[in-house]
């Protein structure tokens, strides 16, 4: 049912004295199959993206020895996230902040410069939705087809066919759940372990969960799901404006409608007739059943197929494709008030400052990136006592130090305090090594925690001070540093 129709259902309840449903109730969509450029685009998308997602956790990346072998792995029992040559550790967690900044302001540039792009061509939601009509036409027919058998009742021939259907569906949707467990286990072994059932049970409770919710989303919801759930609609809607290309029809050239014949005789006339023949294909082909006709809706999520539609018809009755098109609003209000149109500004404020963000984010994360040491250090000064005097007068503080060793390998590290002589540090369970300082051995892909010993001499010292430790591969010659406090009476 289009927007005019509910309307005029509405009016006519209200007419009658009776009150008008809050909510309409939902009448099934069977979206017609479609060519054009905007069709391919789709089929294009879908594709790329589903083969990165299912076949991605089987690409191997050679790491070294003691380290996986897969490009992309989230490794929760080492607390590492791995995305080819990147290695990512829990406490550097601002990585991913800055990903989810710079996945945020994408998706406002993205409606910046043509709408709802994304819901249209990207979002997991229509790409899953895509493969499961595509499923659904193979099976069992185009929307004729489908609609046909849907008021016959049931045959042997539609209970075979239904049931073809809900098992391919649902080998799709395991294959979903089955490819998100990959990115948390080595792929290959894990696949293995699954099939022979040795996998973990949270593996296979996560297959069940994704296999659900993909079937459940992408073949019974569909269209519901873009129209209720996302609250991505009603936030696009604050940020879009007079300049974002959106799904348009071009009214000025459009109206009046009417059929074939009658815009033809009005035209001989010398009357106004416009280009649309009423064939309703823009609504047919719709995943969301939305009459872009009625204006751009919260519904609407311009994935382009009503253009493919509309031009196909155009092209067959000799008029001028882009009858429907992406278009601005600001364009729509010069056209209707008879003035040229304006070419897209997709380079203004608004798009240069998403850009900008994006472009900042991302040069700071790959600075950081670069300059990044492999080894770590943190000091924590002990809370009691803040210090002790020793025998000989001299003051003593006892700090808690981590060292972290990023690398797949052994390290020794020799850790100095700087302005400190190698006699007034002591690492305790550890050695000192040829020149005085203490040696520590961090194991591979390890953190060590032990307890340092820092004295000073009492006299000439202020009662709170800096004091900078610094770790030094033996190997490499890399440091690091770190600043605490060293207290005196």
């Amino acid at each position: 049912m289009s927007v005019k129709q509910q309307q005029a259902k509405e009016m006519a309840l209200e007419a009658a004295g009776v009150d008008a449903p809050l909510y309409a109730p939902r009448a099934k969509i069977y979206p017609q199959s479609v060519k054009g450029k905007f069709r391919r685009l789709k089929w294009a998308i879908l594709i790329a993206t589903l083969g990165v997602y299912y076949f991605l956790p089987f690409i191997r990346w050679d790491r070294g020895p003691n380290a996986p072998s897969q490009a992309v792995l989230v490794d929760i029992e080492h607390g590492r996230f791995y995305f080819f040559f990147i290695e990512i550790w829990p406490q550097e967690v601002y990585y991913l902040t800055g990903l989810l900044i710079i996945a945020a302001m994408t998706l406002f540039l993205m409606n910046a410069v043509a709408g709802r792009i994304w819901c249209g061509y990207l979002c997991p939601q229509t790409v899953w939705t895509d493969l499961f009509l595509a499923v659904e036409r193979l099976i069992e027919g185009d929307r004729r087809e489908r609609m046909q058998k849907a008021g016959q009742g049931w045959t042997l021939e539609s209970v075979a066919q239904a049931a073809l259907k809900h098992w391919a569906w649902l080998m799709i949707a395991w294959w979903t759940g089955g490819a998100w467990v990959l990115y948390f286990a080595d792929a290959p072994t894990l696949v293995y372990n699954l099939a022979t059932f040795q996998g973990p049970v949270t593996a296979y409770i996560w297959i069940a969960i994704l296999t659900f919710t993909t079937y459940f989303f992408a073949g019974f919801m569909r269209e519901q799901v873009c129209t209720y759930m996302c609250p991505w609609p009603r936030i696009q809607a604050a940020l879009t404006d007079e300049h974002a290309l959106n799904i348009t029809y071009r009214y000025d050239r459009g109206e009046p409608r009417g059929s074939l014949k009658k815009s033809a005789l009005l035209r001989e006339a010398g009357a106004k007739a416009g280009d649309c023949v009423d064939c309703n294909q823009c609504v047919v082909v719709c995943p969301t059943g939305v009459d872009i006709r009625e204006g751009l809706q919260i519904d609407c999520i311009q994935c382009g197929l009503c253009i493919d539609a509309c031009d196909t018809v155009m092209t067959k009755v000799g008029r001028p494709t882009g009858l429907i098109a992406y278009d601005t609003d600001i364009n729509v209000k010069l056209r209707e008030s008879g003035q040229p149109p304006l070419p897209a500004k997709i380079v203004r404020p608004r798009t240069i400052l998403y850009a900008a963000i994006i472009a900042s984010i991302g040069a700071i994360m790959s600075f950081a990136l670069a300059t990044r040491a492999d080894s770590g250090l943190s000091v924590m000064h002990d809370r009691n006592p803040l210090f002790v005097r020793l025998a000989d007068g001299s003051i003593r503080n006892a700090y808690t130090v981590r060292l972290a060793n990023k690398q797949a390998e052994d390290r020794r590290f020799e850790l100095r305090v700087k302005d400190h002589s190698p006699g007034q540090v002591e690492a305790v369970g550890s050695a000192a090594g040829a020149s005085g300082w203490p040696i520590l051995t961090v194991g591979p892909d390890r953190t060590l925690e032990t307890r340092v010993l820092v004295k000073r001499p009492s006299a000439g010292g202020a009662a709170r001070s800096d004091i900078v430790f610094e770790l030094r591969d033996l190997l490499t010659g890399e440091t690091v540093e770190t600043r605490d406090h060293f207290l005196m009476p």
